[in-house]
């Protein structure tokens, strides 16, 4: 019972860097992020990862990544996060989104994201990024509310395939217990019969 009050109080704090810009030389870049939890069990959390281009949204690692080679995602000491991208290029300019989720909570506060870091390679293709870097700062704050719903139906959707499992488990438990009954039923009359004849 203590548990699943704690469970009931649970409420989840993502930040992030607004920025972080990567040296046209750098071929790995690691996107920072940290959270805080009250009231969650001790349980680890899911870490979630999303991006957004200019005109598509991406599922990185929710939680197991897409692509293990260019992304990796880091457990640092207490509660800090880091994804490690690989290979970087001018193509991977864009909004990265963090979110954690405490799945055995029913707390709404305990699936959160972040507020999302602006990623953009500067150097030899300066001109080319910045013209990205103008229009992701426009778009951050809309990206973030879609983001969020996004990462909403996403704890939704994990909840209903669970509840279903459990919802199968319980049949299949009722339809054990009928089958048992109905076995036991001419066991029963037997001993009615007998018992109404003496």
């Amino acid at each position: 019972l203590f548990s699943t009050g704690a469970a009931d109080t649970c409420q989840v704090t993502v930040t992030q860097p607004r920025f972080q810009e990567a040296d046209y030389s750098m071929h790995t870049v690691f996107l920072t992020c940290a959270f805080s939890a009250s009231g969650c069990s001790s349980s680890p959390p899911q870490v979630l990862w999303f991006r957004f281009l200019t005109n598509k949204h991406e599922d990185l690692c929710t939680p197991g990544c897409i692509d293990d080679q260019k992304y990796k995602v880091h457990l640092s000491s207490g509660n800090n996060i880091s994804l490690q991208i690989n290979d970087l290029t001018v193509d991977d300019n864009a909004i990265y989104i963090c979110g954690i989720a405490f799945s055995d909570s029913s707390s709404p506060h305990s699936k959160q994201a972040g507020g999302g870091t602006v990623l953009t390679k500067t150097g030899a293709e300066k001109q080319h990024s910045n013209g990205k870097l103008i229009f992701m700062t426009i778009t951050s704050s809309l990206l973030f509310l879609y983001s969020t719903t996004v990462f909403t139906l996403f704890v939704v959707y994990k909840k209903i395939s669970s509840g279903r499992k459990i919802f199968q488990a319980i049949a299949q438990e009722l339809q054990k217990q009928k089958y048992a009954e109905h076995c036991q039923q001419p066991d029963d009359l037997e001993d009615d019969t007998v018992y109404q004849n003496r």
